[in-house]
């Protein structure tokens, strides 16, 4: 252990005098460090030049299974590697160890939704609002919740995207790929509203379908205001955001249809692991299409 402490040492002290670290920070080093440090001897790791990638690993796992978060884990991981790197920089190891050694996956928290009930309540807007506007966010709401729009989706929209009597949108997703999606007769018909007053907020010539107060095309940072302010207006227990309604699109069309390949088209997802997030679908429906899809699990008339 005493071989152990003095490069750790050194280095505190280069994080210092040489980078300018605040002591926080170098705190935060030393702490991250001691948790390997009183790993080492299990491991029969008494210089740090007995340390292989293999011992790293096993450390990882040991922080693993000793509750530690994986985010925390990185952070410490971090600090690990970065030490030996400096210790491979100064000649006292041939090699990072800890170069390549990977910290647990972090857990990806479920996109938060609202509920159907609270999507009507939100939507059921008062059309007698003295901002004319009203009309304009209700719009862009309803086809966000309606084709489960990604946020630069929806400021992206030209009025020639639009097929209002086939209740068509052609949008432009990630990666420049073009998509064509249903609208509800609930999001036509406030398009249509929309429309009406539309020339009163944009320039002859303007191509896109919603736009602001400065007669251009409504900005990323604008929608986001107005539908905060819109899920204060309408009661919701929760924060309001775009992506909110494109997740309650989701995870509304999943609970209803099952179909992940279907949303995952619908959502312009490439890969079908990211649509799977939005699966919490109650296991009795999940046994229900089981039973009847699975060759061995069909029952007998």
């Amino acid at each position: 252990m005493k071989s152990l402490q003095p490069p750790i040492d050194q280095y505190l002290n280069h994080l210092a005098s040489q980078r300018g670290l605040s002591p926080v920070t170098i705190k935060n080093y030393q702490r991250n460090l001691a948790e390997f440090v009183k790993l080492l001897p299990e491991n029969k790791i008494i210089e740090w030049r007995d340390l292989e990638s293999d011992h790293v690993r096993l450390m990882v796992k040991q922080l693993n299974q000793n509750g530690i978060k994986a985010r925390s884990i990185a952070t410490k991981l971090s600090a690990l590697r970065s030490f030996l790197e400096h210790l491979v920089q100064n000649e006292l190891l041939t090699f990072n160890p800890a170069k390549g050694v990977a910290a647990p996956k972090l857990d990806k928290p479920l996109p938060k939704n609202i509920s159907v009930d609270e999507v009507f309540q939100l939507l059921n807007m008062d059309k007698q609002d003295e901002d004319p506007l009203t009309l304009r966010d209700q719009a862009m709401m309803e086809l966000m919740y309606s084709s489960g729009l990604r946020l630069s989706e929806l400021v992206g929209i030209n009025l020639q995207d639009l097929k209002l009597r086939e209740k068509e949108l052609m949008v432009l997703g990630k990666g420049s790929k073009q998509r064509l999606l249903p609208i509800t007769k609930k999001a036509v018909l406030s398009i249509q509203a929309w429309l009406k007053i539309r020339p009163e907020f944009c320039e002859p010539g303007e191509t896109a379908l919603f736009t602001s107060k400065l007669k251009r095309r409504i900005s990323v940072r604008s929608v986001q205001a107005r539908m905060e302010k819109w899920g204060l207006i309408q009661n919701l227990p929760s924060h309001l955001n775009p992506h909110k309604l494109r997740h309650s699109f989701a995870t509304h069309m999943l609970e209803s249809s099952g179909n992940l390949r279907a949303v995952q088209t619908l959502l312009g997802h490439a890969d079908l692991s990211t649509t799977q997030v939005y699966t919490h679908l109650d296991f009795q429906h999940l046994a229900e299409v089981y039973d009847k899809a699975h060759p061995r699990s069909k029952r007998k008339k």
